[in-house]
């Protein structure tokens, strides 16, 4: 059986309540509006969802989606699209995860999953080409990540199966609970790991054994090695290839854009340890996603130690700020723990670190002291403490049980004291950046869909000081070199919002863009890989309004529910307390009230939205969204 690319591509309807399961070719205008991936998820979460549903009732709606070119052979196009309304936010609830699920559902005939209902008991669904079941979970229920596709391979006799599959965090309802596949992959923000758990649901396991057809498969191969070869030239990919993303640190924390004990300093300033190239003494080799050619992460050995033998893939980056920087652990030994006691549990690396650093500077100030933290001491550096109080927010013990809500949830419960020293936007931790020396970043932060964000609009070449000639030439309008400068910084981050909008929805990896490289595949080359693999002409202007649509129904979806203005802002350390550490670029610095607000006057300019970020009614008919929700799929 051959399954073409493009337009017979299904979404697969599963009723988890009844029981009903149902398809339906995905059609050919919903594609030249969205693609699929993220875009067409987030159409189908406005259509789907009744404003102001519950995140945690049967009626919130998990949305699976492939890239419109996972499966190609370039460009780590493996990624995969995870969607619902958020439980930690109550906004868009949307991850991105890679790996080599999204290509194994496409083998499977289908592109995207809807998922409705609930069940009574645990379950998991199984996809083998058009042979789709419930089925009975209990057993693996209570196993780990790990165990838990382990598990599954061995059940159906298949090594080849893929699966998405939550831990016990997931289980527990922990609000930031992730979605994982494989020793690595994590949908990690917003939370739809807990979303899975609430529908009883503790896996999405998949094989397929039909073939992709493209429609110039041979101009398709040679243009995909171009690709690779493009990508792996920039000395971005080569440092990526040899350090992971960990390479951002060896840069940030030296400058001094790293947030150190929560938000008091901005540089670990006996950081050593968790520089790149100690994780050489536990690395057994890297790998990599599906049509990867860069090979980005780690595969670690924990050999000594209490928590050895440990196999572990990563760290991250932002493992790096969660259980090193923000906590003021200095050890690569640390990182690698817990590290591995998020993955296998099934929880956010980012949000677990930036709730324990913000308890631990209330349990400084006297906030918050022994009695409520079950006499756990969260004091800066006690990795004993952190391994802990990731254990308790997994299993929702004591003070965990606290932390597990997220944010808003605590700050209720804590008090109102604690707010001003919680790094948050929309309810969401921020990276562990420190955005007040980057007024670029700062507002991509302030306003990105689904919370204090780092993936929807950084324009990380922000950093380099590139011509301004160039600048101008990659984002079509004026952007100052400098840093530290407002000038132009609403077009960097409105420009970048739509390209990664559109990278989410074909689902190649964004770190093979214009993210840390200028001169990585962006519009032009999308283009083209469009065209080879379906057919489908775009042009550069014609893919930007896609990204453009995708990104105001998000802030469609958003606004409906009750999000504005006054939610695009930075929490207010950033606008009071100065930078202290680092290079002289970086020292002595902090965010411009006034400037701000000049600069998301223009950000909300360039997305044709009025001065309250709400989208008008001229801009809407322009993007065909002012007869959504129009219930196509």
């Amino acid at each position: 059986m051959v399954i073409k690319m493009v337009w017979n591509r299904e979404i697969l309807y599963i009723n988890l309540s009844t029981g009903k399961i149902s398809s339906r070719t995905v059609p050919k205008i919903i594609r030249t509006r969205y693609l699929g991936g993220r875009g067409v998820n987030m159409y189908m979460l406005f259509n789907h969802l009744t404003p102001k549903t519950d995140p945690l009732s049967p009626d919130n709606v998990l949305l699976v989606g492939a890239g419109l070119l996972a499966g190609i052979p370039c460009l780590g196009s493996g990624r995969c699209d995870i969607g619902a309304k958020s439980p930690l936010t109550g906004a868009v609830g949307d991850s991105n995860i890679g790996g080599f699920f999204a290509p194994e559902l496409r083998f499977a005939g289908f592109d995207h999953i809807v998922i409705t209902g609930k069940t009574s008991k645990p379950v998991y669904l199984l996809i083998k080409n058009r042979d789709i079941q419930i089925k009975d979970a209990s057993h693996i229920w209570g196993q780990d990540t790990f165990e838990t596709q382990k598990i599954i391979r061995q059940d159906e006799d298949d090594e080849n199966i893929k699966s998405l599959v939550i831990g016990a965090a997931g289980e527990n309802l922990v609000k930031f609970a992730n979605v994982r596949t494989g020793m690595k992959n994590s949908a990690g923000r917003t939370g739809m790991g807990c979303v899975m758990g609430s529908k009883n649901l503790k896996a999405i396991a998949v094989r397929g054994t039909t073939t992709l057809e493209f429609t110039h498969p041979d101009e398709l191969l040679e243009y995909c090695k171009q690709m690779n070869t493009m990508i792996t030239s920039t000395r971005w990919a080569k440092a990526q290839s040899r350090w992971g993303t960990m390479i951002i640190y060896s840069n940030t924390n030296t400058t001094g854009l790293i947030r150190t004990k929560n938000f008091q300093l901005n540089q670990l300033e006996e950081g050593q340890d968790l520089e790149p190239e100690n994780i050489d003494k536990y690395s057994i080799g890297t790998s990599g996603c599906y049509g990867c050619a860069v090979h980005c992460r780690h595969r670690y050995v924990l050999k000594e130690g209490p928590y050895a033998p440990l196999y572990g893939e990563g760290p991250e980056y932002t493992s790096l700020g969660a259980f090193g920087t923000m906590v003021n652990c200095n050890k690569m030994e640390t990182i690698l723990v817990a590290n591995h006691l998020v993955n296998k549990y099934g929880v956010d690396t980012l949000e677990t670190g930036g709730l324990i650093a913000w308890a631990m500077e209330l349990y400084e100030k006297g906030i918050i002291n022994d009695k409520a933290t079950d006499g756990l001491k969260l004091e800066w550096g006690n990795e004993e403490a952190v391994y802990e109080m990731i254990r308790k927010i997994t299993y929702r013990e004591g003070f965990g049980n606290i932390l597990a809500d997220g944010f808003k949830a605590a700050i209720t419960k804590i008090g109102s004291e604690s707010k001003y020293y919680a790094i948050q936007i929309k309810g969401m931790s921020n990276l562990h950046s420190d955005e007040r020396p980057t007024p670029s970043f700062a507002l991509g932060i302030a306003t990105s869909t689904r919370g204090a964000d780092h993936l929807r609009s950084r324009p990380a070449i922000d950093m380099y000081g590139l011509p301004e000639e160039l600048l101008e030439e990659v984002y079509g309008g004026h952007v100052a070199s400098d840093y530290n400068s407002y000038d132009g910084k609403d077009r960097m981050v409105w420009w970048q919002e739509l390209l990664y909008a559109v990278t989410d929805s074909i689902g190649v990896c964004k770190f093979q863009t214009v993210f840390c490289a200028v001169h990585a595949p962006q519009w032009k080359e999308f283009s083209n890989l469009i065209n080879l693999t379906t057919g489908l002409n775009f042009s550069k202007n014609q893919l930007m309004e896609i990204g453009e649509r995708i990104y105001t129904i998000e802030r469609l979806f958003n606004s409906r529910e009750g999000f504005s203005r006054k939610d695009d802002n930075l929490p207010e350390r950033y606008f009071k307390e100065p930078t202290t550490l680092g290079l002289s670029a970086a020292r002595n610095k902090k965010i411009s009230m006034e400037k701000f607000n000049k600069m998301l006057d223009g950000y909300y300019k360039l997305h044709s939205w009025d001065s309250n970020g709400v989208p008008t009614r001229e801009s809407l008919k322009k993007l065909d969204l002012d007869h959504e929700p129009s219930n196509l799929v």
